[in-house]
């Protein structure tokens, strides 16, 4: 099968405004083409003065030549200006649609894709690679086609006055070609993907450095002290420095190159003119000289032509690493959850297909329990949330919510059924009304006061300026860390699901906002199948039932009196816990 050209694919993004980009290359070249006119004119100019002198009065057309010159100048950059409006709509279309049809991708793929992915890479794959392709179509193709078009109105007009001269005009051009060859090709192609890694590396490091300050100034650190941030720094300044010294040599022969047509002319002329200087040689020597700087100007277009032709063959690929992923499968044959129950059953689940998150876990929560995964860092507490509520599907295994497998329950009914509480849990710049009616749309304004009221945020709504209708983030208000978790309660209780996940929900809240989410998860739990987890043992100590997850199994599961009453994992958590409640430091007598 025949791989698709990037133009093509990238045409198959404009719809009916491919026919505005074909218009483009066709308006680039004619106006390329008329841009040679005045030079013709200016050799006209030229004739009459040397034919003239030293009477020049006797030119009676130097004006009308002139204005000629001018004429054919302007009716070029009016060609061209309307070539480039062609591109630009052509353009501005093939990116917005590019950028449409991604993120429609990206909705469709499993919730914990943009984790997994990372924000800050996906950021640039959606926002720069396709801004990447707006460029090419906008500008590079139809200068292309002006580049094309050069070269065959030059061929004529340097044959046509001295096919001697402008065959000289010709080697700058060989020349420069062969230069430009050793600086492209599969090389170059490969050193531009390395440049864009480095690029989205650094791009990812920076989005996560950002959300780290808070921990870094708390600390007194600096940049060192985020090491994957400075490596990916690190990393990109080797690569540029040791790419610029690479070309170095190239881009120098290059430019002496298609600049110094000049020399070839002039030795050319000392050479044909050794038995004497005819007024034509002259013309067309003076000719050649002033029209041969295009010939720079084309050579020059070209080469960055073919660079951003590999930024875009990148960028397509960046773009296609995301559509290529396996979108979440759509219910074949659609069940409803009769329940709150969640049954979990043989399921091994791996990020990176090699290595298991989860191995062979099988559990089962009745409806209307509350149960809590405890253990260690990476033992798969959150992956298990994660599978239960469908952020991802396992490699193996089902999961099942009121009885329906959850890859049979339609997304939107799925969403309907699972709340999830974050630990960072993240408001977006909007009201405070708008931020908790996103659980319910069609909530009534009352509705959502209610919900504001049950998740404890009375005291948040009474000190700001105008209620409810505050708008937070950017020209608005900013919430602690706390009473953020609390909007994004008050949203999860609008909503009303019967299966509420809790991940780490109260990680970050001082103690008087502790107090007050812990009282508000009281409410919101009232009846629902809770899942919690949580480092801080304290909070779920009554619980009707605890998995001690390590290694992506489950080792130990029972009750907390169960489970402190044997030997084993919880146990030792426990006392872990405990000393460090207790742990203070000792003032010196």
């Amino acid at each position: 099968m025949k791989k698709q050209s990037n133009v093509s694919r990238l045409l198959s993004y404009a719809g009916g405004h491919k026919y505005l980009t074909y218009a483009s290359w066709v308006l680039s070249a004619l106006s390329a083409l008329l841009a040679l006119i005045p030079y013709y004119y200016i050799w006209l100019v030229m004739r009459e003065v040397l034919e003239a002198a030293p009477d020049f009065a006797a030119a009676q057309n130097l004006t009308h030549n002139g204005w000629m010159a001018v004429l054919f100048a302007v009716v070029a950059v009016l060609v061209y200006i309307a070539g480039l409006m062609c591109s630009h709509l052509g353009a501005f279309r093939v990116a917005t649609n590019m950028r449409i049809q991604t993120m429609r991708h990206i909705v469709r793929l499993p919730l914990g894709f943009a984790e997994s992915f990372g924000s800050g890479r996906l950021r640039k794959i959606v926002n720069e690679s396709s801004a990447a392709t707006e460029t090419y179509l906008a500008h590079q193709l139809p200068d292309k086609a002006g580049a094309i078009a050069t070269p065959v109105g030059l061929l004529v007009l340097l044959f046509v006055f001295d096919w001697r001269l402008g065959l000289l005009s010709l080697v700058p051009v060989v020349l420069g070609f062969l230069i430009m060859m050793s600086m492209t090709g599969a090389k170059m192609e490969q050193k531009m993907r390395e440049y864009q890694n480095a690029l989205e590396d650094m791009s990812g490091e920076a989005v996560e450095y950002v959300r780290g300050i808070p921990v870094v100034k708390t600390f007194g650190q600096t940049i060192f002290s985020f090491k994957k941030f400075k490596d990916s720094i690190d990393r990109y300044k080797v690569w540029v420095i040791a790419y610029t010294k690479q070309l170095r040599g190239p881009m120098m022969f290059y430019t002496a190159a298609i600049n110094g047509v000049f020399v070839f002319l002039i030795a050319g002329g000392l050479l044909f003119t050794q038995n004497g200087v005819t007024t034509e040689f002259l013309l067309n020597l003076i000719f050649y000289i002033i029209i041969t700087p295009i010939i720079s100007v084309t050579l020059t277009k070209i080469m960055f032509q073919s660079e951003n032709a590999m930024i875009v063959d990148d960028a397509l690929h960046r773009i296609d690493s995301v559509l290529e992923m396996a979108p979440l499968g759509e219910a074949k044959r659609p069940q409803s959850p009769q329940d709150g129950s969640v049954e979990v059953e043989h399921v091994r689940f791996s990020y990176d297909g090699q290595k298991d998150a989860l191995k062979d876990i099988s559990l089962s929560i009745p409806s209307g329990r509350t149960v809590a995964f405890v253990g260690p860092s990476g033992g798969g507490k959150t992956t298990l949330a994660n599978v239960i509520a469908r952020f991802f599907d396992p490699q193996e295994g089902t999961v099942k919510i009121g009885g329906a497998d959850v890859r049979e329950i339609p997304k939107k009914e799925l969403m309907n059924t699972v709340s999830f509480v974050f630990q960072n849990s993240r408001l977006i710049k909007a009201s405070i009304l708008e931020n908790v009616r996103m659980g319910k749309p069609g909530a009534s304004r009352e509705e959502v006061i209610k919900a504001l009221e049950n998740a404890q945020c009375g005291d948040i709504i009474a000190k700001l300026p105008r209620g409810v209708d505050t708008v937070i983030g950017t020209k608005g208000v900013y919430l602690s860390g706390g009473e953020q978790q609390r909007i994004a309660i008050a949203r999860v209780m609008l909503k009303n699901a019967p299966v509420l996940i809790l991940d780490e929900a109260t990680a970050f809240a001082d103690p008087d906002n502790e107090s007050r989410v812990q009282a508000a998860f009281s409410r919101l739990s009232q009846g629902k199948t809770v899942i919690m987890i949580a480092h801080r043992l304290s909070t779920i100590a009554h619980v009707d039932q605890i998995y001690v997850l390590k290694d992506g199994e489950i080792v130990e599961s029972g009750t907390s009196g169960e489970l402190l009453a044997r030997e084993g994992e919880f146990r030792k958590m426990w006392k872990n816990y405990q000393t460090s409640v207790q742990w203070k430091v000792e003032k010196e007598a």
